[in-house]
């Protein structure tokens, strides 16, 4: 939470310590949520503002306009470059139409990816990627080139990518049909870890299960207030003067309150709601992580057994030459004496 906040301040636009100081520093603001296009086309995008002092970068600020399928780029990019090195996640996205342009669903993801491209900035190994760079600072059409250039498999030849399916099926079966044992790493305190990773991300998805219902449940009731609001209103309107005047005064209260109800909503979704789902996200990201040390681990495991399976198949071969040349040699000596029994036979 406190991280959060700090990285919320520093996207306001007020310059931050080190910014003030010789020190090295790079700070990303995502601002200005816009809506561009119409129906299935339409799309938001940010403006992302990067203040630094480093040399890699072309001056001390630039300003370019991003959108979000740029921010599932860059993740995806360091996701495939850096094995084993726990990368932000991203803000998810709205699955529900109604929902997608919403004001409350743009601010919060505003905020989600503000903290995403600034946790990118301050990690030391990360901060210098070219990837980064081309992110923060390529004009819109070279940004556009290099979101479409297609990475991972689908990138793969079709011969190449129908192979690569067949081998994962093939291997899929072996372990099913129990001929084949899944490959996994024996060490306990990666096992501990690993452990600590699948509980921890049970505890906080039923938190955050907790926490929506309780942001529903303010949400649903300040709605129903307003309707009693409107409806007590209404009906104090076909009263005399004492009796509307009571209803009046009851449907503003409850007016108020349902306006209450609806910042508290606000403010539980923003300040509670929203870093679980974050925590939940992380935690995911370090699950993806897991998984790549495990792929790599096995992969490891197949080049170890192929080089011994390489090595036993050298020895046989060795021990075929050694045996080939005692026979050569032996047939060898054999002639060499049948010649000089020939030769003292001739002298003789």
């Amino acid at each position: 939470m406190e991280q959060q906040q700090q990285l919320q301040r520093s996207s306001s636009g007020s310059p931050s310590p080190r910014s003030q100081s010789s020190q090295p520093y790079l700070s990303v603001s995502v601002t200005e949520p816009v809506k561009l296009g119409n129906g299935v086309q339409a799309y938001i995008s940010y403006r992302v503002i990067t203040k630094t002092n480093l040399p890699e970068y072309q001056g001390h600020e630039k300003i370019v306009i991003r959108r979000y399928s740029d921010f599932v780029w860059l993740r995806d990019r360091l996701f495939h470059k850096f094995k084993g090195v726990f990368i932000p996640p991203l803000p998810e996205k709205s699955a529900v139409e109604k929902f997608r342009f919403s004001a409350e669903f743009i601010e919060t993801r505003r905020q989600g990816l503000d903290i995403f491209v600034n946790r990118i900035a301050s990690h030391q190994e990360l901060q210098s990627t070219e990837d980064l760079r081309n992110f923060l600072q390529a004009d819109e059409e070279t940004m556009e080139r290099l979101r479409s250039q297609e990475t991972g498999i689908f990138k793969t030849k079709p011969a190449d990518l129908m192979q690569f399916f067949k081998d994962a099926q093939s291997k899929v079966s072996d372990i099913v049909l129990g001929k084949e044992k899944p490959v996994e790493e024996s060490n306990f305190e990666y096992e501990k870890l690993k452990h600590y990773i699948f509980e921890l991300e049970n505890h906080l998805a039923e938190v955050q299960n907790h926490a929506y219902r309780l942001v529903k449940r303010h949400r649903e009731l300040g709605q129903s207030l307003s309707d009693f609001s409107k409806a007590v209103k209404l009906l104090g309107a076909c009263e005399g003067d004492a009796l509307g005047k009571a209803f009046s005064e009851l449907g503003t209260k409850s007016e108020a309150l349902s306006v209450k109800l609806q910042k508290e909503a606000h403010l539980l979704l923003m300040n509670f709601e929203e870093p679980l789902k974050d925590y939940v996200r992380a935690v995911q990201s370090i699950k993806a992580t897991i998984a790549e040390r495990a792929n790599v681990f096995r992969h490891q495991c197949e080049l170890a057994e192929t080089m011994k399976l390489k090595e036993i198949n050298l020895d046989k071969l060795m021990l075929t030459r050694s045996y080939k040349m005692g026979e050569a040699e032996h047939e060898y000596k054999e002639a060499s004496y049948l010649t000089g029994r020939i030769f003292a036979r001739q002298k003789s």
